[in-house]
């Protein structure tokens, strides 16, 4: 793949607030496994493969790209678990030792990725698309559409889902923009190749006043993902129906959140 077209955000070393962003997220995939059992005052144990796998899944969905050096210790997501475990069990923060910083007790009501989707969501009902190539009616209506449709063909791919989902949430924010305004303001909660995706879905787009540039078009189609981009831009194109039963934006996330066990990344 042409580094141009792929994008990456390289953790630097000594940012805190970021390595804390990847342990509150790891965190979170390993509080089933370390939730204290009943009566019990300590976490459970894992192993330091767990761990790992966990903090370069949190670092994948958050975006970065990290040397194994700048992950998070073991520690560090233990301490997350603990918040959260808190959290779960209605634990004031007035309980929580004064040590811990404020910040990271807040992050846990920030982070979760899926709040930030319904966020981008959601705002798309209202807005309405150019009936000559949107007879479908609303920016949500149609992305729900190639959501659904996208579930049919790849129904494990939880990175092709998500593209399908939110490739249009700019048109919320920037509709002369949408494609950069969308992936903006989704910060740091894309993998590469959802990223890359959305980035790209309109460039094989082609009519008479949007000609593709050939240099663009060779640069796609030598991507690991050009398959992909070809089924999105399919899906894009047939979402345009109406009267079709859809999800709800709910329904849409929850299939996602159960799609976060899959081991869709290499170790």
């Amino acid at each position: 793949m042409h580094d141009k077209f792929k994008k990456r955000h390289r953790v630097p070393q000594g940012n805190d607030r970021l390595r804390r962003q990847i342990a509150l997220e790891a965190a979170r995939r390993m509080l089933p496994a370390l939730m204290p059992e009943a009566g019990s005052l300590g976490l459970r144990d894992a192993s330091e493969a767990e761990y790992y796998a966990a903090k370069r899944k949190a670092a994948a969905v958050l975006g970065h790209t990290v040397r194994p050096g700048d992950l998070p210790s073991d520690a560090e997501i233990r301490e997350q678990v603990l918040h959260l475990a808190r959290a779960q069990e209605g634990t004031s923060d007035d309980d929580v030792p004064e040590e811990d910083p404020p910040e990271t007790r807040r992050m846990s009501d920030h982070l979760d990725r899926f709040a930030i989707y319904k966020m981008r969501l959601e705002p798309l009902a209202a807005v309405k698309q150019n009936p000559r190539w949107h007879p479908e009616g609303d920016a949500l209506y149609h992305s729900l559409q190639v959501f659904q449709r996208a579930r049919r063909d790849r129904p494990y791919d939880e990175e092709f889902l998500l593209a399908a989902l939110l490739h249009d949430v700019g048109k919320a924010i920037d509709p002369k923009d949408h494609v950069g305004s969308g992936l903006e303001s989704l910060g740091g909660t894309l993998t590469p190749r959802t990223y890359w995706l959305i980035e790209h879905h309109m460039d094989l787009l082609v009519r008479p006043d949007r000609p593709l540039n050939p240099k663009i078009k060779a640069a796609i189609e030598a991507s690991d993902f050009f398959e992909d981009l070809v089924l999105l831009r399919d899906l894009d194109e047939s979402g345009r129906e109406t009267g079709v039963s859809v999800p709800t934006v709910d329904e849409a996330l929850a299939y996602l959140r159960g799609l976060e066990a899959e081991e869709y990344l290499e170790p």
